[in-house]
């Protein structure tokens, strides 16, 4: 079998392997189609050595067909259409304890931590899976995680119908959370200085605004009569975004921190102070989150055509890197199966 691998900062190998059986509690995946995030092309730039090593095979978005079943595996059959939720926790560490095994103080992501879907047949553990609905294509399904992240996002806020939020970034994650908020309900904007993805933006009929051109934290303000954001998502990674961000929440509204921060960032913490805001974190997702993905996809409210900005064989998987890295694409799926 074909299978992509990290072999260092810009540079992805493609090399032959003898599939290896699945091992007891585990599933063999055909895998269709992996999609690459943000946090693969950070895998990509060489920006998580320490946890990434080389001829590592990455990627946790995808969609694939079970065709094998390990030892002990009950509740699945060979050719039921698969997701994989990428988490594996260890049960036992003081967050596990606490019911947030979803951030386990010990977790393996799976296509980071761990072999990823960037290979035609993938072994993964059953309790992993997630059965996808007929009606979905695999291509499709290979954005159920992404959409799960933007689903998680908003309900760790407690965004409410009815409620006014703020997206900064419309990359993809942000154009999901922008999605998914008015699928809950809410009124959203996204701020955003590229126009290429501002375009994209609206081209998904979501209202955007330039930052660069508009005072965001004025705008916000007349927006809703004075009082401020419900809640702000930070998606853009930036510091100046992060520096702005607490300007637009009203008094007691929430800030949720999206963006993987890699450097301490400065915050105007007089203002959280002043407003009494709410600063949240949100990482990865949970089961449901995975399960309302798969609801909002089968129900067409996410822009699959869209969003999908172009498929590539597995052969080709790092010219996928390198066009996403030029900021010129929305998502990027990688067809393993055409491999």
């Amino acid at each position: 079998m074909l299978a992509a691998s990290y072999a260092g900062a810009r540079k992805m190998t493609i090399e032959e392997r003898e599939p290896v059986e699945p091992g007891a509690g585990e599933v063999r995946i055909a895998v269709a189609y992996v999609g690459i995030c943000g946090t693969d092309l950070h895998v990509f730039h060489g920006d998580m050595d320490a946890r990434v090593s080389r001829q590592a095979t990455i990627g946790h978005e995808m969609s694939g067909t079970i065709v094998a079943l390990g030892p002990g595996v009950e509740g699945w059959s060979v050719g039921d259409a698969v997701t994989v939720m990428p988490l594996a926790w260890d049960g036992t560490c003081p967050a596990c304890r606490a019911g947030n095994k979803h951030i386990c103080q010990n977790l393996d992501f799976i296509g980071i931590d761990s072999p990823g879907a960037l290979q035609e047949y993938w072994n993964v553990p059953a309790s992993t899976l997630v059965r996808l609905p007929s009606d979905i294509p695999l291509r499709d399904a290979a954005l159920v995680e992404p959409v799960a992240v933007a689903v998680h996002d908003v309900r760790r806020s407690e965004l409410a119908a009815g409620d006014k939020a703020v997206v900064i970034g419309a990359g993809p994650i942000g154009v999901l959370i922008a999605t998914v908020a008015e699928a809950f309900g809410a009124e959203v904007v996204i701020t955003e200085t590229d126009p290429a993805r501002r375009a994209a933006a609206e081209e998904m009929r979501l209202t955007t605004l330039d930052p660069s051109a508009v005072d965001q934290v004025a705008w916000v303000e007349e927006w809703t009569d004075g009082a401020g954001a419900d809640v702000v998502f930070e998606v853009s990674g930036s510091a100046a975004a992060v520096l702005a961000a607490t300007g637009m929440v009203k008094v007691r509204g929430t800030l949720v921190v999206v963006a993987i921060h890699a450097q301490p960032r400065p915050m105007d913490l007089h203002r959280v102070f002043w407003r009494e805001l709410r600063l949240l974190g949100a990482r990865v997702y949970q089961r449901h989150d995975f399960e309302r993905a798969i609801e909002l996809l089968t129900e067409g409210t996410i822009p699959t055509e869209k969003l999908i900005t172009g498929i590539v064989p597995l052969r080709k998987v790092e010219s996928a890197f390198r066009l996403l890295e030029t900021g010129q694409a929305m998502k990027l799926l990688v067809e393993v199966s055409a491999s």
